[in-house]
């Protein structure tokens, strides 16, 4: 990383301890993160930062925030110009592959699979302690703010932690997050006792494949896909998903349907539409082919007394990878909230 990007709070040999070179190149950097061992082996969890500039950064709205970002399932962090966009508000951000993803997969694992998404607060804990946050109660805050932003299945990763530590996050921005099934409440409590038993007999059986590819078909389309040399990180069609695996998403839905609290104001930024396809159309182009976003719409009220929701015009299910007019309207709305919701003292 170049001095011009180096924050001056927290650096110095020590902050630096342990960072190396990332895959994005100059100014990114990565840190790779121990988690002790499961029985596929040696888990870890990989950490991503960019600083912002250091002769700058006390001047800009976010000079005090920390940002924490977790990717989506079947993904990984990419997302340069997200990066920046905080970067350039003063922020110091901070992105985490979790344990089976991305930077963390390791040969043998199982990609993705955990049967609790609590477990993944083992990684959420090890990333911020390298941040100089901590997760445990009674422990001296930092100084610094915290945001969360999560994409898709870190959006729900990220609410339902946020949920089970109140007062450690200043902020919560959700990106598309996976809040309730495809198949709508009563779907998925008439899927549940079925998906329960053979979480229980079979946790690691398969199921079948159901994507198409269309979603990454658009992105490609679009240009916003990550480098092919990782295309194993991102398969086109989705990781194999698992009946262990489904159980906790499903676990973490019924959560959130019966009303969580993130304890601070929330963004929520989804699509206009969705559509559900069994060929391409150009349709495909410009709205969730992923998630039913009314449904989302509606499971994000229940995460907090403060939410807002904003719907983006022509928005992939990952908004910040649409088309140029949808991006800038999502960056548009992210950057009047967070600088109303965070500018100034905390």
């Amino acid at each position: 990383m170049t001095a011009r990007e180096t924050s001056s709070t927290g650096s110095g040999p020590a902050a630096d301890e342990g960072w190396t070179d990332d895959i994005l190149g100059d100014p990114f950097q990565q840190r790779t993160v121990p988690l002790g061992v499961d029985d596929e082996g040696p888990v870890v969890a990989t950490l991503v930062r960019r600083l912002p500039h250091r002769l700058t950064a006390a001047f800009r709205p976010l000079h005090d925030v920390d940002v924490l970002y977790v990717h989506g399932w079947s993904d990984y962090f990419f997302q340069v110009e997200l990066a920046r966009f905080w970067t350039h508000l003063g922020a110091r951000f901070h992105a985490l592959d979790l344990r089976k993803y991305g930077r963390s997969l390791r040969d043998g694992q199982t990609p993705g699979y955990v049967t609790d998404l609590a477990v993944y607060d083992d990684d959420i804990a090890a990333a911020l302690r390298v941040m100089g946050h901590t997760a445990d109660e009674g422990a001296d805050a930092s100084p610094r703010r915290l945001v969360l932003l999560g994409h898709s299945t870190g959006g729900l990763t990220l609410t339902l932690w946020a949920a089970r530590h109140p007062g450690l996050a200043s902020a919560v921005v959700l990106n598309s997050p996976w809040l309730e099934l495809q198949l709508g409440a009563i779907g998925r409590q008439a899927v549940t006792p079925l998906v329960e038993v053979r979480a229980r007999w079979d946790p690691r059986g398969t199921h079948p494949a159901v994507d198409l590819g269309y979603y990454t078909r658009a992105q490609r389309e679009l240009g916003t896909l990550p480098p092919d040399d990782h295309a194993a990180w991102r398969p086109a069609r989705g990781f194999p998903t698992h009946p262990g695996w489904l159980w906790a998403i499903i676990e973490g839905h019924r959560a959130v349907a019966a009303g969580v609290d993130v304890g601070c104001p929330a963004l929520v930024l989804l699509s206009r539409r969705s559509a559900s396809a069994f060929s391409w159309s150009e349709t495909l182009r410009a709205v969730d082919s992923v998630l039913v976003v009314d449904d989302i719409a509606r499971a994000a009220t229940r995460i907090g007394s403060l939410v807002t929701i904003g719907r983006v015009e022509g928005a992939l299910h990952d908004v910040f990878l649409s088309a140029p007019v949808a991006r800038e309207d999502a960056y548009r709305v992210l950057r009047a909230w967070a600088v109303g919701a965070l500018a100034g003292p905390g």
